[in-house]
């Protein structure tokens, strides 16, 4: 089936949340060889969305999904790194075998996967925080990546941290200021303040609790 209509089969399934359920067995054939990459990369896209709204009708494909970190293609890896992320905030123990695996892909050549990783990261954390609280140092370091766009994702996740587990942001919140303050990029430093702001604000209710 040529590309085209098989992109717009998967465009099209994307805005059918009602069918997920029943389609994602469909959707993950599309992650074999006989497939393009572009066709890949939607499919894992659309996989990491079903598996937010479905996480245990996703977790036989999540080794599959998995894999594709390895790939030559940027944007496979990229996806591949979106998809767990998704997958991980529905559930963190489908994930977790695979979280060496995922925090190894911080070190990609690539921007865009970088910046999935910190994004991916973040949607994990958002429910179980627990996960990268002893890991906040990778992404202090990622705020002075060579990316743009990891830069700017980075202090997000201490805001996701703070907001849950303030205390373990508190070692950063002297360095996160002086970024707040300093950084030639504006949204570097609107994001460095509102993850201050919402750890002070978790730890003030934390006192008052």
């Amino acid at each position: 089936m040529d590309d085209k209509v098989i992109l717009k089969e998967l465009r099209d399934l994307t805005k059918d949340r009602q069918s997920w359920k029943v389609n994602i067995d469909c959707v993950a054939d599309k992650l074999n060889n006989a497939y393009s990459n572009a066709v890949k990369a939607k499919a894992l896209w659309l996989l990491g969305e079903m598996g937010l709204r479905h996480p245990k009708e996703i977790e036989g494909y999540v080794e599959d999904i998995v894999s594709y970190m390895d790939n030559d293609d940027s944007k496979l890896r990229e996806r591949s790194v979106n998809a767990i992320g998704r997958i991980g905030r529905a559930d963190k123990n489908l994930i977790i075998p695979h979280l060496d695996k995922l925090m190894d892909m911080r070190l990609d050549e690539s921007e865009n996967v970088r910046h999935s990783f910190v994004w991916a990261c973040e949607n994990i954390a958002s429910t179980a925080p627990d996960l990268f609280c002893e890991k906040l140092d990778i992404f202090y370091d990622m705020i002075f990546d060579s990316g743009q766009k990891v830069r700017i994702e980075a202090p997000e996740m201490f805001r996701v941290i703070g907001k849950q587990k303030p205390d373990y942001v508190i070692p950063y919140l002297e360095k996160l200021e002086w970024i707040a303050q300093n950084d030639e990029n504006r949204i570097v430093r609107i994001h460095s303040a509102g993850a201050i702001r919402f750890t002070k604000k978790a730890l003030e209710e934390s006192c008052n609790d």
